[in-house]
């Protein structure tokens, strides 16, 4: 038996591959569907009743708080898997309350739509309890692919949220350039048709960049060097002024190029910005 504590729309797909099950949500509504395969408990502390483990999808790091604080008692020697989204830090704290009341932690991190879970290319990042990821592994890859980054209970969010930096800014990039189309009546639909196979083919250069930024030599053969990448952004920046089109998504990237080349590493290659970028702590 597991029990779902939050049917949001990634709650409710994963409590949907699931049985059998017990199910709760605040607006009790959400709780219907699953009525005639799963029970329904009228609160948290009813669904706990239940053995198994405690699959906890809400909205946020608080939200995690307030729906497991009140029964805190009751969880000692249960297991927790948490997959709201959470970041490294949050999800390092739910752990240490966690062990704070002998209560067994998995945090998840869900590299998914809801509509993919349990279905090819749905893959959950888990970090904190290895005991717990080996003995619940069969229900974990009940919702996908499932790859666990160690102890650190942080990991699978910090892997989760480097990921998702790719691609909003991606997605920021895509709308950006039909901004620029849009100015002269050409449809977004038509655009992404030619941009989406020119980005499937541009990550393949992110391989070359992580070892370039893994030897540290940015002086080596074959590298754009940050002045040619400037050249570029401001051609990018005047163009899209001439289209009328905000230049918020490309000025970020092109003051940050230009600082590296006023520090003078201008014929340097241009994932040089991974330096500036890093964490110094």
């Amino acid at each position: 038996m597991s029990i779902f504590l939050g049917l949001g729309a990634m709650g409710s797909a994963l409590a949907g591959a699931v049985r059998p099950a017990v199910v709760w949500n605040r607006d009790p509504r959400r709780a219907r569907p699953f009525s005639e395969h799963a029970a329904v408990a009228g609160t948290v502390e009813k669904a706990i009743i239940a053995d198994g483990p405690i699959i906890v999808c809400l909205f946020d790091h608080h939200s995690v708080h307030q729906v497991l604080d009140p029964v805190a008692a009751d969880l000692t020697g249960r297991t927790v898997i948490n997959l709201t989204t959470t970041t490294p830090d949050e999800s390092r704290e739910l752990a240490a309350w966690a062990d704070g009341h002998g209560i067994a932690f998995l945090d998840g991190a869900i590299l998914a739509v809801p509509e993919m879970i349990g279905k090819p290319g749905a893959a959950i990042f888990y970090s904190g309890s290895e005991s717990v990821f080996t003995e619940h592994r069969d229900l974990l890859d009940r919702w996908g692919e499932s790859t666990f980054f160690g102890a650190d209970a942080g990991l699978a969010s910090l892997y989760d949220m480097a990921m998702l930096t790719g691609m909003y800014t991606m997605f920021a990039g895509f709308m950006h350039g039909a901004a620029m189309l849009a100015a002269e009546g050409v449809p977004a639909t038509e655009f992404a048709q030619r941009q989406a196979p020119f980005l499937a083919a541009m990550t393949g250069g992110l391989l070359e960049y992580a070892a370039t930024i893994d030897s540290g030599d940015y002086a080596g053969p074959g590298q754009q060097s940050l002045r040619f990448t400037d050249a570029a952004l401001s051609a990018l920046l005047r163009a899209t002024t001439g289209q009328g089109v905000s230049t918020e998504v490309l000025r970020p990237v092109h003051d940050l190029v230009r600082r590296q080349i006023d520090a003078g590493h201008g014929d340097l290659g241009t994932a040089r910005i991974f330096e500036e970028l890093r964490s110094t702590r």
